[in-house]
């Protein structure tokens, strides 16, 4: 094992899998002559020559368009957002083309395809630069949903996404690369829709993934002070979601916490909520709880968007409510 940055875990499974498949592509601003904004593609442009690692210009609709259409033609695109709130202006191209096409064609196309870059908030970046939208893209039939929350399964899942035959969402975190983690010296690969047991427990379920499930760690330690036992489960794809490793979990501690930055309205802590009490009602001691951001914009103020953000304490008053402490 050897220890990397979060950015240097993404950078490998993209160079590993481009060293591969001379059909892998990967094209974004900045990611070529700037070695990216957050340095994922450092060195790759001297490795792999401009044919291969593009940059383009401040156009996403452009060039989300032209990635659909190449891997439509036997190519298997990696396209970089520098923020997932970017892709906006290409959601079209996603939604209605990479998400549609093979069951529109009977088949005839598969789009092999990669949309990856930061997703939710990283600090004052304002409202419009602080969007967690995942429910989105896993509302849409066709597109799988991958957001990992540390260096091992980012690395492993986007080897996985990149070799998928389907389009991928892959989201990270600006506040994430520079993250150290360990990672195997020989090759591997994570399944898409396996979810991880991050921390075994018997009184409560924590679910959560991406970036925020750091605070769950943080109460899951603090609780353990009170003789409270946690059980964290880490969902790492969205979609297709691992709703067996839920349900298990949830007929053991006969309890459940949600925890996920984003909006609380249709959000994915709606949707387990709803899996939960359809599937194991009979197995819950206690109503679910679910912690998300605030239903506002996020806002710019520091001392606003610490009270915006879901953190620890708030996971340590989820699980004394369901415990009835």
């Amino acid at each position: 094992m050897r220890t990397i940055q979060f950015r240097e875990a993404i950078c490998e499974a993209m160079s590993e899998e481009m060293r591969r498949d001379e059909s892998i592509y990967l094209m974004g601003e900045e990611v070529a002559e700037y070695n990216g904004a957050y340095k994922a593609s450092k060195g790759m442009l001297a490795e792999f020559g401009e044919k291969r690692v593009i940059d383009t210009p401040i156009a996403e609709l452009g060039f989300t368009g032209i990635a659909v259409g190449s891997a439509m033609n036997g190519c298997r695109p990696i396209v970089e957002y520098m923020t997932f709130n970017f892709c906006l202006v290409g959601i079209d191209q996603i939604i209605n083309n990479a998400a549609k096409m093979r069951q529109m064609t009977g088949g005839q196309f598969n789009v092999p395809i990669v949309f990856r870059g930061p997703t939710a908030s990283a600090g004052q970046l304002g409202a419009t630069h602080s969007q967690a939208i995942e429910n989105w893209f896993a509302n849409t039939p066709g597109l799988k949903v991958v957001v990992p929350s540390n260096v091992y399964d980012a690395k492993g899942l986007l080897k996985s996404a990149i070799r998928d035959n389907d389009p991928v969402i892959f989201m990270e975190s600006e506040q994430m690369y520079g993250d150290k983690g360990e990672v195997p010296d020989g090759e591997y690969t994570i399944p898409i829709g396996v979810a991880d047991i991050k921390r075994e427990g018997t009184d409560v379920t924590i679910v959560s993934f991406g970036k925020i499930i750091k605070e769950a760690y943080i109460a899951a330690d603090e609780l353990a002070k009170e003789g409270i036992s946690c059980e964290i489960i880490d969902l790492r794809t969205v979609r297709p979601m691992d709703k067996d490793a839920i349900l298990t979990s949830v007929k053991k501690t006969n309890r459940l916490v949600i925890l996920e930055e984003a909006w609380p309205f249709a959000s994915v802590s709606s949707e387990i909520a709803f899996l939960v009490q359809e599937q194991a009602f009979d197995f819950l001691d206690a109503p679910i709880q679910r912690i998300t951001t605030a239903d506002t914009p996020a806002p710019y103020s520091p001392v606003l968007l610490k009270e915006w953000l879901p953190n620890s304490a708030d996971v340590v008053k989820a699980v004394k409510k369901v415990l009835y402490k």
